[in-house]
């Protein structure tokens, strides 16, 4: 497997050396070809997702298939513009130059997807790399292993065989990051982190309890943006507890089980460690039923859960949602601040100067804040 990989890696550069990449009308027709995968083979997707995360139609067409075939659209729609040297502004030393900033592609990108979204983590970034004149290794993930078979016979049928290739393969994050240092070799990582969710005293409760409820429980929580605790003002806490227990009826029914809209642990590893954390941590408010010949957990809220409790030391990747409780939205941001940078932080209130205090950087260390509930000051 190691020589299979080497070979694919040795054809990749020379395809990429050899230009065909570069050249415009080649990333048209292979961005075309994305959406015209997409379009013919909808069912076979939904089929495979089904069978894998025991994802609904509809959640598989906006969540992964849409989703990817605007990202390729929209590239394709913005290619030309994007390939335009760009001119900068001269400066004293440059005055009598012609400066221009030139796009060039790096060459030969690896992509690696994920389990819980494995059909927009593998082509997204396709699409970025091709868009770019890269060619691509795409290496899906083995867990959603029929999303996998799927994109390993679906790809070479589409693409042209100089910009694209898969491969089965399994690395961990730091693994990956410890290999490409060795060559100074450029990597982006998504791997997670706890995201945050303040619920103010002054919100639209409904809204809010609807919108975490979504967030947290589809695709059974496998989901590395859904808000991974509750820092719930202590004013709130019983009206949120209340409305989120009613939103879980009116989404998945008095036996989610038995609902057709909610999903599956993609495998017992995944279902194991999410059970054991969640046997481990605060006191079940809502669900806690868990099956394991079904990889079935139910949606599940905590309450009384501790810093120290392993829900809150380990991302969850299921559908667990641990409450916690501040005096105000100071303590909120000093809580987060304690923590590991989050992808992101989710923060509902009606008055704009929360959001506007969390946004400061000095206030709080994340990567991106989803001003999640913004309405004019009370």
């Amino acid at each position: 497997h190691e020589l299979e990989c080497v070979d694919l890696l040795r054809r990749a550069r020379v395809a990429f050396q050899a230009g065909r990449t570069i050249k415009e009308v080649f990333r048209l027709a292979q961005l075309e070809a994305v959406v015209r995968m997409l379009e013919e083979h909808e069912c076979d997707f939904v089929d495979a997702l089904g069978r894998d995360l025991h994802k609904v139609r509809g959640e598989t067409v906006v969540s992964e298939l849409i989703l990817v075939k605007n990202e390729a659209l929209h590239a394709i729609n913005n290619l030309k513009k994007w390939m335009q040297p760009q001119h900068v502004e001269r400066n004293l030393s440059t005055t009598l130059d012609e400066c221009l900033l030139l796009s060039e592609p790096l060459g030969v990108v690896f992509i690696m997807g994920t389990w819980c979204s494995p059909v927009q983590t593998c082509l997204v970034p396709l699409v970025g790399a091709i868009a770019a004149g890269n060619c691509a290794i795409i290496s899906p993930c083995e867990c959603t292993a029929h999303t996998a078979e799927l994109l390993h016979r679906l790809v070479p049928s589409y693409l042209d065989n100089v910009s694209k290739a898969t491969l089965s393969n399994r690395e961990e994050g730091s693994k990956i990051a410890q290999a490409a240092a060795r060559t100074l070799t450029p990597v982006t990582l998504i791997l997670g982190g706890k995201n945050p969710c303040y619920v103010d005293q002054h919100c639209d409760i409904s809204t809010t309890a609807q919108r975490i409820a979504w967030a947290r429980f589809h695709n059974a929580g496998q989901s590395v943006v859904a808000p991974d605790y509750i820092l719930c003002h202590v004013d709130v806490q019983a009206q949120l507890m209340q409305a989120l227990k009613c939103c879980l009826m009116q989404f998945y029914g008095a036996d989610p089980r038995e609902s057709r809209s909610y999903g599956r642990m993609v495998n017992l590893e995944i279902f194991n460690r999410t059970r054991d954390m969640l046997w481990r941590s605060g006191k079940v408010a809502v669900g806690g039923q868990v099956i394991e010949a079904d990889k079935y957990i139910a949606p599940t809220i905590l309450t009384g859960v501790s810093e120290s409790d392993p829900i809150m030391q380990q991302d969850i990747f299921g559908p667990v949602l641990p409450v916690l409780t501040v005096n105000n939205m100071e303590e909120a941001i000093a809580f987060i601040n304690k923590q590991e940078k989050p992808l992101c932080v989710y923060a509902y209130s009606s008055n704009s100067k929360v959001h506007n205090r969390l946004k400061l950087r000095h206030s709080i260390n994340c990567v991106s804040l989803c001003a999640a509930d913004v309405f004019s000051d009370p």
